[in-house]
């Protein structure tokens, strides 16, 4: 008897979780990896489109990783530090009482915020630190980002239960206009304005 009350219970808590309890999570997680894979990518992009020495490159995604890193961890501290707040705020008015439990850690955000996007700015790093020919060293850099925007775009599309084929599309083209768009103004700014 107690056995078919448990089956019922893991039936019902399976075909009843709201996915949308993840999103605020799943949000950060793959926005901030695919800011640092997207914005590392184009910046090297960018610096590639005129400069074809591969320190070059590496040191302006690099540069482009911690600050960015940075950019992310600060402004995910300050957004949630500001919702602690208002949740103690609210907490206190109301039972004038503060549940320590029920909070968010504005740290624990920030450092999440920072490794989720060193993760996505690692993937252009890597694909273009061993390869010396510019035309392979780009190549290898698409490619490499490529793939990550399709997994950010499966991923989240997984987490979050969505249509996978949808959000892949969606990440992959706005990561390629991103590069395209950095790449082709920057070379032109490089043979013309300069």
């Amino acid at each position: 008897m107690d056995q078919g009350r448990n089956m019922d219970i893991e039936k019902e808590s399976t075909t009843t979780f709201d996915y949308s309890k993840r999103a605020q999570w799943l949000r950060a997680a793959v926005l901030g990896a695919n800011d640092g894979l997207v914005s590392t990518a184009s910046l090297m992009m960018g610096v590639g489109a005129v400069k074809h020495d591969v320190k070059a490159m590496i040191l302006s995604g690099f540069a482009g990783m911690v600050a960015g890193a940075c950019s992310m961890a600060i402004g995910e501290f300050v957004s949630v530090y500001s919702q602690y707040d208002i949740e103690v705020a609210q907490m206190e008015r109301e039972s004038g009482e503060v549940e320590k439990e029920k909070l968010p850690s504005p740290l624990q955000a920030a450092a999440a915020s920072a490794l989720a996007f060193s993760v996505g700015a690692i993937v252009p790093l890597l694909a273009a630190a061993f390869v010396k020919e510019y035309r392979v060293r780009i190549i290898a850099v698409v490619t490499a980002v490529t793939v990550a925007l399709v997994g950010f775009g499966w991923l989240g599309a997984a987490l979050g239960k969505a249509p996978a084929v949808r959000s892949s599309a969606r990440v992959l083209f706005g990561g390629w206009l991103a590069m395209a768009v950095t790449f082709g103004l920057t070379k032109l700014i490089g043979l013309y304005g300069l």
